[in-house]
């Protein structure tokens, strides 16, 4: 068997919230095979199989009794090329940022605005991450998962995966399906989405007059750095909490009282409020309780200041959603999976 078997490994450095919890067993799976000797091991010796990918979407709250398998499958391909539209395919564990470099540095268009999101291509979908106007919905091509069920490989298309804000079939179904690969329909000439957040401004800022998407993942990556810790300096996960939709009428009503609320409408009465408002309204920006706290610059971002554990991250998120559900009586849901 090619797959290394370590017992009581440290997951520290496999978390960007850098808590230390430990692994009953970890492996690292390079390939389809590994994957599949990693099913295999997991069923023999009857201990659930935990998979993650770089990490930064996890708040752990204690030690993992399971086998945790990191995936670390890399590799990069163009499936096709009509002279308009590529079809690219990048496997499991593809670091997310510098793919969306190396798709720039081809001249392929449509995943600038996603530039600096943390994590793997293969957790990409089942977030269905998205920043400044772009989804990965709109960006979407195909994928591979190992049905945990059967062990058959599926391909999936954009609406079999059952894509929404933050959701898929993917994260419905948890534990099922294990991604390998993901596709991604890029193009040879510039469609850019500037009209989300401060990006247009930034660009002005930056001297840009005719910009490309190579300018435009500049601007987001120079926004991102400004409002969003580097995880290897302080520990986070990026934002905590999804924006919340809610309906139109319930913002009517809480604009009475707060006009500056920060909310976008959506499809079928609803609008999307922005968290980080809530929460900052609400006081709680750059509150700090030992060495757990809300980012001074950010209120969506929780941080680990050097040795938070896990369920005093997790008390912190439960006394915000509280707090603003009182508050505003609107319902926050942490991003982040919890185990």
């Amino acid at each position: 068997m090619s797959l290394q078997v370590k017992a009581g490994v440290s997951l520290k450095p496999f978390n960007s919230f850098g808590v230390d919890v430990t692994a009953r067993l970890f492996a690292e799976a390079y390939s389809d095979d590994d994957v599949r000797q990693a099913l295999a091991y997991a069923s023999e010796h009857e201990v659930p199989l935990l998979v993650i990918g770089g990490g930064s979407n996890l708040l752990l709250t204690g030690d993992i009794d399971a086998l945790v398998l990191r995936m670390a499958s890399y590799g990069i391909r163009l499936l096709s090329d009509d002279g308009e539209r590529v079809v690219v395919e990048a496997e499991a564990g593809e670091p997310w940022h510098p793919f969306v470099q190396y798709t720039l540095a081809q001249g392929w268009a449509g995943l600038e605005n996603l530039s600096l999101i943390p994590g793997t291509v293969g957790a990409a979908p089942m977030q269905n991450i998205g920043a400044y106007g772009v989804e990965i919905k709109d960006v979407f091509a195909g994928l591979t998962a190992l049905d945990r069920q059967t062990g058959e490989l599926r391909d999936f298309n954009l609406e079999e995966c059952c894509f929404s804000y933050r959701d898929s079939l993917f994260k419905q179904q948890a534990g099922r399906w294990l991604i390998l690969r993901v596709r991604f329909a890029l193009s040879r000439a510039a469609h850019l989405h500037l009209e989300y957040g401060p990006v247009r401004q930034r660009l002005t800022e930056q001297g840009v007059d005719q910009a490309t998407p190579t300018d435009v993942s500049r601007a987001i990556c120079s926004i991102r750095s400004e409002k969003l810790p580097d995880p290897a300096v302080l520990g986070n996960a990026g934002s905590f909490f999804k924006n919340p939709l809610v309906p139109a009428t319930h913002v009517a009503q809480l604009k009475v009282r707060y006009p500056d609320l920060v909310a976008y409408p959506q499809p079928e009465g609803q609008m999307k409020i922005a968290a980080g408002w809530l929460i900052e309204r609400a006081g709680w920006k750059g509150f700090r309780e030992g060495d757990a706290g809300v980012h001074k610059l950010q209120a969506l971002v929780l941080v680990n200041y050097g040795n938070a554990t896990g369920p005093q991250l997790l008390n912190l998120a439960l006394r915000i959603q509280k707090d603003i559900a009182e508050r505003f009586q609107v319902d926050l849901e942490m991003e982040p999976n919890r185990y």
